[in-house]
Protein backbone atom coordinates (compact mmCIF):
# COMPACT_ATOMS: atom_id res chain seq x y z
CA UNK A 1 0.00 0.00 0.00
CA UNK A 2 1.42 3.38 -1.00
CA UNK A 3 2.08 5.90 1.74
CA UNK A 4 0.29 9.19 1.27
CA UNK A 5 2.52 12.24 0.96
CA UNK A 6 2.71 14.42 4.02
CA UNK A 7 1.40 17.97 3.77
CA UNK A 8 4.96 19.29 3.41
CA UNK A 9 5.78 16.83 0.64
CA UNK A 10 2.56 17.66 -1.20
CA UNK A 11 3.44 21.36 -1.10
CA UNK A 12 7.12 20.99 -1.94
CA UNK A 13 6.84 18.48 -4.78
CA UNK A 14 3.40 18.74 -6.39
CA UNK A 15 4.57 18.44 -9.99
CA UNK A 16 6.69 15.35 -9.32
CA UNK A 17 4.16 13.39 -7.28
CA UNK A 18 0.98 14.13 -9.24
CA UNK A 19 0.04 12.49 -12.51
CA UNK A 20 0.10 14.37 -15.82
CA UNK A 21 -3.70 14.82 -15.80
CA UNK A 22 -3.45 16.70 -12.50
CA UNK A 23 -1.27 19.31 -14.19
CA UNK A 24 -3.89 20.06 -16.85
CA UNK A 25 -4.84 23.41 -15.35
CA UNK A 26 -1.32 24.75 -15.94
CA UNK A 27 -1.58 23.91 -19.63
CA UNK A 28 -5.11 25.29 -19.96
CA UNK A 29 -4.39 28.58 -18.21
CA UNK A 30 -1.59 29.23 -20.72
CA UNK A 31 -3.69 28.39 -23.79
CA UNK A 32 -5.02 31.63 -25.35
CA UNK A 33 -8.08 29.74 -26.69
CA UNK A 34 -9.13 28.82 -23.14
CA UNK A 35 -8.57 32.15 -21.41
CA UNK A 36 -11.65 34.21 -20.61
CA UNK A 37 -9.99 37.04 -18.70
CA UNK A 38 -6.56 37.73 -17.31
CA UNK A 39 -4.64 40.36 -15.39
CA UNK A 40 -1.26 40.57 -13.69
CA UNK A 41 -2.35 38.25 -10.84
CA UNK A 42 -4.96 35.81 -12.15
CA UNK A 43 -6.39 34.01 -15.17
CA UNK A 44 -10.01 32.95 -15.60
CA UNK A 45 -10.68 29.87 -17.73
CA UNK A 46 -13.75 27.77 -18.53
CA UNK A 47 -13.80 24.49 -16.68
CA UNK A 48 -13.05 21.82 -19.30
CA UNK A 49 -15.62 19.47 -17.72
CA UNK A 50 -18.24 21.89 -16.36
CA UNK A 51 -20.54 20.57 -13.65
CA UNK A 52 -23.18 23.25 -14.33
CA UNK A 53 -24.36 25.43 -17.21
CA UNK A 54 -21.72 28.02 -16.24
CA UNK A 55 -18.52 26.84 -14.58
CA UNK A 56 -15.29 28.82 -14.49
CA UNK A 57 -12.00 28.64 -12.64
CA UNK A 58 -9.96 31.56 -11.33
CA UNK A 59 -6.29 30.61 -11.08
CA UNK A 60 -3.44 32.63 -9.59
CA UNK A 61 -0.39 33.21 -11.77
CA UNK A 62 1.67 32.65 -8.65
CA UNK A 63 2.51 28.95 -8.23
CA UNK A 64 0.40 27.93 -5.23
CA UNK A 65 -0.29 24.21 -5.29
CA UNK A 66 -3.51 24.07 -3.21
CA UNK A 67 -5.29 25.43 -0.14
CA UNK A 68 -2.82 23.67 2.18
CA UNK A 69 -0.09 25.88 0.76
CA UNK A 70 -1.99 29.13 1.33
CA UNK A 71 -0.64 31.44 4.04
CA UNK A 72 -1.66 34.84 5.38
CA UNK A 73 0.62 36.51 2.82
CA UNK A 74 -1.78 35.21 0.13
CA UNK A 75 -4.77 37.00 1.64
CA UNK A 76 -4.73 39.96 -0.82
CA UNK A 77 -4.52 37.48 -3.71
CA UNK A 78 -7.48 35.38 -2.48
CA UNK A 79 -9.54 38.56 -2.04
CA UNK A 80 -8.60 39.64 -5.56
CA UNK A 81 -9.58 36.22 -6.94
CA UNK A 82 -13.00 36.46 -5.30
CA UNK A 83 -13.56 40.08 -6.34
CA UNK A 84 -12.68 39.28 -9.96
CA UNK A 85 -15.02 36.26 -9.89
CA UNK A 86 -17.93 38.25 -8.48
CA UNK A 87 -17.39 41.12 -10.93
CA UNK A 88 -17.27 38.70 -13.88
CA UNK A 89 -20.48 36.98 -12.80
CA UNK A 90 -22.28 40.29 -12.18
CA UNK A 91 -21.25 41.61 -15.58
CA UNK A 92 -22.12 38.51 -17.60
CA UNK A 93 -24.84 36.50 -15.86
CA UNK A 94 -27.81 38.51 -14.67
CA UNK A 95 -30.23 35.56 -14.36
CA UNK A 96 -28.06 32.92 -12.65
CA UNK A 97 -27.02 32.33 -9.05
CA UNK A 98 -23.42 31.29 -8.48
CA UNK A 99 -21.41 29.55 -5.79
CA UNK A 100 -17.82 30.66 -5.44
CA UNK A 101 -15.39 28.48 -3.54
CA UNK A 102 -12.71 25.82 -3.33
CA UNK A 103 -12.65 22.06 -3.04
CA UNK A 104 -11.29 21.11 0.39
CA UNK A 105 -8.99 18.52 -1.19
CA UNK A 106 -8.52 19.39 -4.86
CA UNK A 107 -7.27 16.74 -7.27
CA UNK A 108 -5.75 19.23 -9.73
CA UNK A 109 -2.43 21.00 -9.16
CA UNK A 110 -2.59 24.80 -8.85
CA UNK A 111 -4.91 26.57 -6.48
CA UNK A 112 -8.20 27.29 -8.26
CA UNK A 113 -11.40 29.03 -7.29
CA UNK A 114 -14.58 27.49 -8.69
CA UNK A 115 -17.21 29.89 -10.00
CA UNK A 116 -20.22 27.67 -10.68
CA UNK A 117 -23.89 28.36 -11.37
CA UNK A 118 -26.21 26.64 -8.93
CA UNK A 119 -28.35 24.91 -11.60
CA UNK A 120 -25.89 21.95 -11.56
CA UNK A 121 -27.18 21.11 -15.05
CA UNK A 122 -24.41 19.44 -17.04
CA UNK A 123 -23.69 16.28 -19.01
CA UNK A 124 -20.26 16.20 -17.33
CA UNK A 125 -21.86 15.75 -13.92
CA UNK A 126 -21.83 11.94 -13.85
CA UNK A 127 -20.95 10.63 -10.39
CA UNK A 128 -21.80 10.99 -6.72
CA UNK A 129 -18.31 12.41 -6.19
CA UNK A 130 -18.96 15.13 -8.79
CA UNK A 131 -22.21 16.10 -7.06
CA UNK A 132 -20.95 15.94 -3.48
CA UNK A 133 -17.79 17.88 -4.26
CA UNK A 134 -20.00 20.94 -4.87
CA UNK A 135 -22.97 20.26 -2.59
CA UNK A 136 -21.50 19.24 0.76
CA UNK A 137 -18.99 20.77 3.18
CA UNK A 138 -16.30 19.50 0.79
CA UNK A 139 -16.97 22.77 -1.07
CA UNK A 140 -15.60 25.70 0.91
CA UNK A 141 -17.13 29.11 0.27
CA UNK A 142 -14.48 31.64 -0.72
CA UNK A 143 -15.59 34.13 1.95
CA UNK A 144 -15.25 31.47 4.67
CA UNK A 145 -11.75 30.61 3.45
CA UNK A 146 -10.77 34.29 3.52
CA UNK A 147 -12.26 34.79 7.01
CA UNK A 148 -10.39 31.73 8.31
CA UNK A 149 -7.15 33.19 6.97
CA UNK A 150 -7.91 36.61 8.49
CA UNK A 151 -8.88 35.21 11.90
CA UNK A 152 -6.43 32.31 12.27
CA UNK A 153 -3.65 33.07 9.76
CA UNK A 154 -4.36 29.65 8.25
CA UNK A 155 -7.13 28.00 6.24
CA UNK A 156 -9.19 25.63 8.36
CA UNK A 157 -9.60 22.45 6.29
CA UNK A 158 -11.49 19.22 6.95
CA UNK A 159 -9.33 16.15 7.52
CA UNK A 160 -8.81 13.63 4.70
CA UNK A 161 -11.21 11.30 6.52
CA UNK A 162 -13.87 14.02 6.67
CA UNK A 163 -13.36 14.81 2.98
CA UNK A 164 -13.87 11.16 2.10
CA UNK A 165 -17.10 11.07 4.15
CA UNK A 166 -18.42 14.21 2.43
CA UNK A 167 -17.88 12.65 -0.99
CA UNK A 168 -19.66 9.46 0.07
CA UNK A 169 -22.78 11.14 1.48
CA UNK A 170 -26.17 10.25 -0.05
CA UNK A 171 -27.23 12.28 -3.09
CA UNK A 172 -29.22 15.19 -1.71
CA UNK A 173 -30.88 17.96 -3.71
CA UNK A 174 -29.26 21.33 -3.00
CA UNK A 175 -32.59 23.12 -3.45
CA UNK A 176 -35.07 21.12 -1.37
CA UNK A 177 -33.03 18.45 0.49
CA UNK A 178 -34.76 15.51 -1.24
CA UNK A 179 -32.56 12.40 -1.17
CA UNK A 180 -32.26 10.62 -4.51
CA UNK A 181 -31.10 7.08 -5.33
CA UNK A 182 -28.71 7.80 -8.19
CA UNK A 183 -27.42 10.50 -10.53
CA UNK A 184 -30.04 10.03 -13.29
CA UNK A 185 -32.82 10.34 -10.71
CA UNK A 186 -31.12 13.37 -9.15
CA UNK A 187 -30.75 15.04 -12.56
CA UNK A 188 -34.43 14.52 -13.34
CA UNK A 189 -35.31 15.94 -9.95
CA UNK A 190 -33.16 19.09 -10.13
CA UNK A 191 -34.66 19.94 -13.52
CA UNK A 192 -37.94 20.52 -11.70
CA UNK A 193 -36.27 23.42 -9.87
CA UNK A 194 -35.33 25.41 -12.96
CA UNK A 195 -36.38 26.06 -16.51
CA UNK A 196 -34.22 24.77 -19.30
CA UNK A 197 -32.95 27.43 -21.69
Amino acid sequence: MKRKATQTEAIDKPAVKKGFWALGLLKTMNDPKCIIKTDDQITIIKDMYPKARHHFLVLPKQDISNLKAVTVKHLPLLKHMENIARAYVKENFKDSNFNIGYHADASMHRLHLHVISDDMDSEALKTKKHWNSFNTKFFLDSQIVIKSLEDNETVSLPSPEECKKFLELPLKCHKCSAVLKNIPELKRHICTHHKRV
